[in-house]
């Protein structure tokens, strides 16, 4: 087997964890597949006897990809909530991108997109992958010592508090309202919401000049059942302390579902998709 022949299966061999790797840090599909064929483009124009560990240069080249992306990401974070939309195209695969955020933690990738280029890298690759702060300095240009404390400070931001013993019963009613929601069970809707459930969606979530609010448990329910397809991509996070529900396409936050209860019956639901209110929660992985 000549060189470029074997440089190709090592690479095939590792681009499932690299896959993984840009995955978590950008939190979009396609962004994570550019970055890994640049780490191809990379290794195909280079002398593999300079390389001493090729999974760890790989791991450098594709680190080093998501690093630029998500400064770049910083530097449009002024961008309108319309540009961000469009932004994503119409090619845009839901389901795709369900299965990922499932495998990986909808809620996780929520927090993440909150972390500072700096903190996302030192964090994903420490926390999740077990690269050494003195690899990853190198990457960030900064000292080992200086990455720890990146590394800390991002671990603290995406553990957040932890939830206290009363919530178990709250998120257990909150992720049996999303398996009903997303499997159509009508009668298991009526069943968690209370009869004189309200719903309330702002205007940035129903496209309406103004809110839309749904009365009673059965048009609540049949307004869960409308939306089954965005369920698919939504998943539990705690939401100020509290389990809700977050869709993030992408790992993007663009809407919240907030839950109040009457015991073990949901009373009131709140979606929440203005630009303003989803940046004053607090979203930490339960």
């Amino acid at each position: 087997m000549d060189e470029k022949a074997w440089l190709a299966q090592q690479f095939e061999e590792n681009r499932p964890r690299l896959r993984s790797v840009a995955y978590r840090m950008l939190g979009s599909l396609s962004e994570a597949e550019d970055a890994v064929q640049e780490a191809w483009l990379r290794l195909d124009g280079v002398d593999s006897r300079e390389i001493e560990s090729l999974p760890a240069w790989l791991t450098t080249v594709v680190s080093r990809q998501c690093l630029n992306q998500l400064r770049t990401r910083e530097r449009r974070r002024e961008d309108s909530l319309d540009a961000q939309v469009l932004e994503r195209g119409d090619d845009f695969d839901l389901e795709a991108e369900a299965q990922l955020a499932d495998s990986v933690g909808l809620a996780l990738l929520v927090v993440l997109d909150s972390l500072g280029p700096a903190e996302r890298i030192a964090f994903v690759l420490h926390d999740m992958f077990a690269v050494p702060f003195e690899d990853i300095a190198v990457m960030l240009d900064r000292t080992p010592a200086a990455v720890r404390q990146i590394a800390s400070r991002a671990r603290r931001r995406v553990r957040g508090e932890q939830p206290a013993a009363d919530v178990t019963r709250s998120r257990r009613a909150v992720e049996a309202y999303l398996a009903a929601a997303r499997g159509g069970d009508f009668e298991a809707l009526l069943q968690l919401l209370d009869p004189d459930v309200v719903l309330q969606a702002d205007a940035a979530v129903s496209g309406a000049p103004a809110p839309v609010v749904l009365r009673g448990v059965r048009s609540v329910s049949k307004g869960a059942l409308l939306a089954s397809a965005r369920a698919r991509g939504t998943q539990v996070a705690l939401v100020n302390g509290a389990p809700a529900l977050v869709l993030a396409p992408r790992g993007r936050l663009e809407v919240v579902l907030t839950f109040t209860f009457d015991g073990d019956r949901i009373t009131a639901i709140d979606v929440v998709g203005d630009p303003e209110r989803l940046n004053a929660l607090t979203i930490t992985v339960p």
